[in-house]
């Protein structure tokens, strides 16, 4: 069977190593992203080309697909004049893998419904080394005609792809994950920084915690950058502060009030005033350093 043009959109860290490994499996890729550095990596490798415009993407792509920081960013790539909408062919799908608004994922999907075209909501778990070896975790929603449309470029890019039902319900899912691992990462990062104050050591707290049922992952994480100063969590307090925005954005719509994320939201945005939003979130142990009653 032919494979389908992949257009992509989007060739950050995580971008950049989803394209490499479609093109390590074979895929014929158009891509645009304003780093042209990061286009030019990917026409190196071959079977690739560019595109000037998402329009002249869209036009030349069976699939098409954004790994994009912020719902705005995707509106704007969809909407405008020379946008996706005004030049996605019957047929085609679109896949969003960044974490958006729920509510503005199914406006464009139903723009795009107009046009015949479908949409898939794909938020991403796991890290830029997974994702250049097809190996991420993949939260997949939408009609389920577009889904089994994709699926098997989806089964190319993660180890476990998740379908779970209408569209929106992958960045729903996507962000009470991030609610929940930012919100550990916050109340991990205090703890070192309170331990630190009382007096007691650092990694003798994660060796104990550690060894009961508070240990995971992000724990890891924390302790890497708190104790090691390791900073290995490819993940920053910019984009952690956004997502915890569009979780409290979706939780208003619903009509309920999450105070804890409300907390975390809190303790990310005073990380981002102080500047450092460019680093990876357990270096908001910095910040609970310097916190002052």
């Amino acid at each position: 069977m032919t494979k389908p043009v992949i257009g992509f959109i989007g060739l950050g860290l995580m971008g950049g190593n989803m394209v490499e490994n479609l093109q390590t499996r074979g895929f014929e890729l158009v891509v645009m992203d304003l780093n042209t550095d990061a286009v030019d990596a990917v026409l190196a490798r071959g079977n690739a080309k560019s595109a000037t415009s998402p329009k002249e993407l869209a036009q030349a792509s069976d699939i098409v697909m954004l790994c994009l920081t912020t719902s705005e960013v995707v509106e704007k790539i969809v909407y405008g004049e020379d946008g996706i909408l005004a030049g996605i062919k019957e047929g085609a799908v679109l896949v969003d893998f960044g974490t958006s608004i729920p509510a503005s994922t199914r406006k464009i999907g139903a723009d795009l419904a107009t046009k015949g075209a479908g949409m898939v909501d794909a938020p991403l778990g796991r890290t830029p080394a997974h994702a250049k070896d097809g190996l991420l975790n993949i939260m997949a929603a939408g009609d389920k005609v577009h889904f089994d449309k994709v699926k098997p470029v989806l089964g190319q890019q993660g180890e476990n792809v998740f379908y779970l039902g209408a569209l929106g319900a992958g960045h729903v899912t996507k962000l009470i994950n991030n609610f929940m691992g930012m919100t550990s990462v916050c109340t991990m990062s205090q703890a070192f920084a309170v331990a630190d104050r009382a007096g007691v050591d650092r990694a003798q707290l994660y060796e104990i915690m550690s060894t009961g049922p508070s240990n995971s992952p992000f724990m890891g994480f924390c302790k890497n950058y708190a104790v090691d100063g390791v900073s290995d969590l490819g993940f920053s307090i910019n984009n952690a502060n956004k997502d915890l925005g569009y979780f409290l954005k979706m939780a208003e719509g619903l009509d309920t009030r999450a105070e804890i994320a409300e907390g975390t939201s809190r303790n990310l945005q005073a990380a981002v005033d102080a500047g450092m939003g460019d680093g990876n979130v357990p270096e908001i142990f910095d910040y609970f350093m310097t916190l002052k009653s």
